[in-house]
């Protein structure tokens, strides 16, 4: 018989993606430029040229064999050095090559970190607002997923109820800065306080608990400030990075896991991962791809376009009336929606071609999600939309 499990997920389809699919018809039918869609956290704006040219170069330039052919089990020798001189140099860290492991993108760095440092049947915590997909990542290995409640005034961390959960079944904590669904980007004090915590937990427990950082919008961060890094905090922490977003490179599948050289069995865990590969039938990330990031991994994107974004709906929410935490960075905002029915609030906006996500997937009823990574003339067009929303079925502005 078939596998039960993977069967009854078919029932429980993913919302962003169903609404995606839902602006993409009502697209065919007026035009996609008049649908304001703001479901996929899709990147909008090219890879750098000089990512484009390095492609180039090596396909005319290089070994075919060394471009196209396997790449070792812990991965291209050039890349993982690469990666971790570009990590050294920019958040004065000691990362060598043996700490850095390649994966196809942030969630499979996400898969080989949760199962290098748990068991089946320990406890994973994360915070509200996530990303929902950690569920499947998490119950997938056989863990036990616990979302701790959101500080629904900034979305930082809350304290207090972390507190109350994390008990001796915690194997570890995934967080996610800057965030998926709200854009904050969790302060050096909120960093600081949870290190400490963790600390006093794994000292009263006996074990260590370790930190996960989900952090592929890292380099997506607003008004001339820096995201602090989070393995800087907290020794035992595995950062697990994806260059989809900052580089624009989503369907390449490129990150890795860099685990901290501080981290208990540091120099094990690398190794660990690729006998988790073998479980999981992941074997690194295209050579020609780890070969052209790893020339370019210290550019980004024009970035600008998400800032601009950020301004124009964060200035137009503010004047309508809704109430809403301007985000720090990525390309994100969760205004809380004018009725608490968050899913009645989004079926309604789509009248108005407004495709907008609730937030009860998220962990965070009551709210929905925009991802602007759209033209910013779609933006603009899109206001007047949201006003018209707002002003006739909420009777407000």
């Amino acid at each position: 018989m078939i596998n039960e499990v993977y069967e009854n997920m078919l029932n429980a389809k993913n919302i962003i993606r169903v609404l995606s699919e839902f602006a993409t018809a009502r697209g065919q039918e007026i035009g996609y430029d008049n649908v304001f869609d703001y479901s996929l956290g899709n990147p909008s704006v090219p890879a750098p040229q000089a990512f484009t040219d390095e492609m180039v170069r090596l396909l005319r330039e290089e070994d075919p064999m060394a471009l196209h052919g396997y790449s070792p089990t812990l991965g291209n020798p050039e890349f993982k050095q690469l990666i971790a001189e570009s990590l050294n140099r920019r958040f004065g860290m000691n990362y060598t090559a043996g700490h850095i492991f390649p994966t196809t993108g942030a969630a499979g760095a996400i898969a080989h970190a949760v199962r290098a440092v748990t068991k089946p049947g320990d406890t994973v915590l994360t915070f509200a607002p996530y990303f929902p997909e950690y569920n499947p990542y998490i119950t997938g290995a056989d863990l036990t997923l616990s979302v701790v409640p959101a500080d629904r005034e900034q979305f930082q961390i809350n304290f207090d109820a972390f507190a109350s959960m994390l008990d001796d079944t915690v194997a570890a904590v995934l967080i996610n800065t800057p965030n998926n669904p709200s854009g904050v980007v969790y302060s050096e004090e909120t960093l600081t306080r949870l290190a400490a915590m963790l600390t006093d937990a794994s000292k009263r427990f006996g074990r260590t608990i370790f930190l996960l950082s989900d952090e592929p919008y890292r380099e997506i961060v607003f008004d001339g400030k820096e995201a602090p890094y989070v393995s800087k905090f907290y020794d035992h922490t595995l950062s697990c990075y994806s260059f989809s977003k900052a580089l624009s490179l989503p369907g390449e599948r490129i990150g890795y896991v860099a685990v901290n050289p501080a981290c208990e069995k540091a120099e094990r865990i690398v190794p660990m991962c690729g006998q988790i590969s073998r479980g999981l039938g992941h074997n690194c990330p295209p050579s020609i791809i780890q070969i052209a990031v790893g020339h370019t991994c210290d550019l980004t994107s024009d970035l600008s376009v998400y800032e601009t974004n950020r301004n124009l709906l964060y200035d137009k929410l503010v004047s309508l009336g809704y109430s809403v935490v301007k985000p720090g960075g990525t390309f994100y905002i969760l205004p809380k929606a004018m009725e608490e029915d968050s899913i009645a609030f989004c079926e309604k906006a789509k009248k108005y071609d407004l495709i907008l996500v609730p937030a009860d997937g998220f962990g965070a009823p009551g709210f929905f999600r925009m991802a602007y990574c759209i033209d910013t003339d779609k933006v603009r067009r899109s206001l007047d939309a949201l006003e018209r929303f707002t002003r006739e079925e909420y009777g407000t502005c």
